[in-house]
């Protein structure tokens, strides 16, 4: 009698889930197996991928595809068990009667950027390698601010039009919109695309998601109404009940207020927009632009100045960094970590989404702006950046002028003023004790 081999890694994500643009998903675990960053480097596309070789395992992820993993003993040797989920990694150990050995702080994420290596070789467990597969230069650009949101602006377009090239060639497109610099510039470009590859704008649709009483959904008219586009909007309007953040920790598999508040905002509108199109597949957010330009309120947060902001390669986009003291090992940082407030919503509904600005391209463009030189470290004037910066690239790639308002984040727009405080009440201690209790 044959014994069957034995599986020492289990990958649960969703092949579904790898949007690959210039290799196969065979040729993209092939890639990761090898020790070559450049060689993951150079995969396009949006990938949470594992490959083998051996007792070697290597995993890479693109910045918009959360990945976790755990090891598990068996007798036979062990085991390494690979998802997008915390839930799912428990589930599955319970199916091969492993239960007992799991706890949710046990699990690793692995960070974006980087191929995390482990080998399989047995009690005591060495510890995971990280190389970096993404090292954008920066500060190489020069201080026209012009030539900066072409070049900014042009990656984007050019990130979205690879999207849009791989879609059916009449599936309604959603983008969700609040009005702001991201999401519209997002907007703006995919309808330009439209019209240029001679399409069918009227396949597009601007979601704003509105609770009673928060300002982006008037935000989001101001904004399409001087370009004669208002009748993209669709306002998707929820009772405020709908929102339920200790629900969404459990989606989220996350405790920090910021991202859970986004993410419960992010279910109403996705169960919104179910709701109204049962069949609806495609959608796009401005993600990540945020992060890209640095547009985020550093008085709030006590651990940064404006100095560590600038001078810290995608701080917002990977935290401290892999190896640092402040480095979580059950979560990685920044956007890396908290890209799940989108990713899960997404996922929850059945819609496939696309954040352009997550994109290496897009991230290198940003990176390469002379931050420090435009700003002088002046927080009024990195805030005034973001603004300047799309609209002047907007203007030059889609001859459009393009409205640019004050950020608001999504919880703080989609929801009356009095309500945020009734309505998000909870603290990090609270929403920690949901995440806890899943799994006691």
């Amino acid at each position: 009698m044959i014994e069957k081999p034995v599986e020492r890694v289990v990958d649960l994500i969703d092949p579904a889930v790898q949007r690959l643009y210039n290799v196969s998903l065979e040729e993209a675990r092939r890639r990761v197996a090898s020790e070559s960053a450049a060689a993951v480097r150079d995969i396009d596309g949006s990938f949470a991928v594992v490959g083998h070789e051996g007792n070697t395992v290597r995993m890479a992820r693109s910045l918009d595809r959360p990945m976790r993993y755990f090891l598990a003993k068996r007798s036979d040797g062990p085991l390494l068990v690979v998802s997008d989920r915390i839930d799912a990694i428990r589930e599955y150990l319970e199916k091969e009667g492993l239960a007992g050995q799991f706890q949710p702080s046990y699990t690793r994420m692995v960070p974006a950027h980087h191929v995390v290596e482990i080998r399989l070789v047995g009690c005591p467990d060495p510890d995971a390698t990280h190389e970096r597969f993404f090292t954008p230069e920066r500060n190489t650009l020069g201080s026209d601010l012009d030539e900066i949101g072409r070049r900014y602006v042009g990656a984007l377009a050019s990130e979205i039009a690879k999207w849009l090239e791989r879609l059916p060639a009449e599936a309604p497109i959603g983008v969700f919109f609040s009005g702001g610099v991201d999401s519209g510039a997002v907007l703006l470009t995919i309808y330009t695309l439209l019209l240029r590859k001679g399409g069918n704008p009227g396949r597009l649709k601007a979601f704003t998601l509105s609770l009673g009483g928060g300002r982006d959904l008037d935000q989001a008219r101001a904004f399409l109404r001087p370009l004669g586009l208002e009748l993209l909007l669709e306002p998707v309007e929820m009772d405020p009940d709908a929102l339920d953040p200790l629900e969404t920790v459990r989606v989220v598999e996350d405790y920090k207020p910021l991202d859970v508040e986004s993410a419960a905002m992010a279910l109403a509108l996705c169960r919104g927009v179910r709701e109204r199109y049962p069949d609806w597949r495609y959608v796009l957010d401005g993600d990540g632009g945020d992060e890209n330009l640095k547009d985020y309120p550093v008085e709030e947060n006590e651990e940064l100045t404006i100095v560590s902001v600038l001078n810290n390669p995608m701080l917002y986009q990977e935290g401290w960094g892999v190896g640092r003291l402040k480095h979580s090992r059950t979560y990685s940082g920044g956007q890396s970590r908290s890209y799940a407030r989108t990713y899960a919503p997404l996922r929850r509904y059945g819609f496939e989404g696309f954040s352009p600005f997550t994109r290496p391209s897009v991230i290198a463009v940003a990176e390469a702006i002379p931050f420090a030189e435009l700003t002088a470290y002046d927080l009024g004037r990195l805030y005034e950046l973001k603004g300047e910066i799309v609209s002047r690239g907007i203007r030059n790639w889609t001859g459009l002028e393009m409205p640019v308002f004050p950020k608001r984040r999504f919880q703080h727009g989609a929801l009356a003023q009095d309500q945020i405080g009734r309505r998000l009440s909870f603290g990090e201690s609270d929403y920690r004790a949901v995440l806890a209790s899943i799994y006691s």
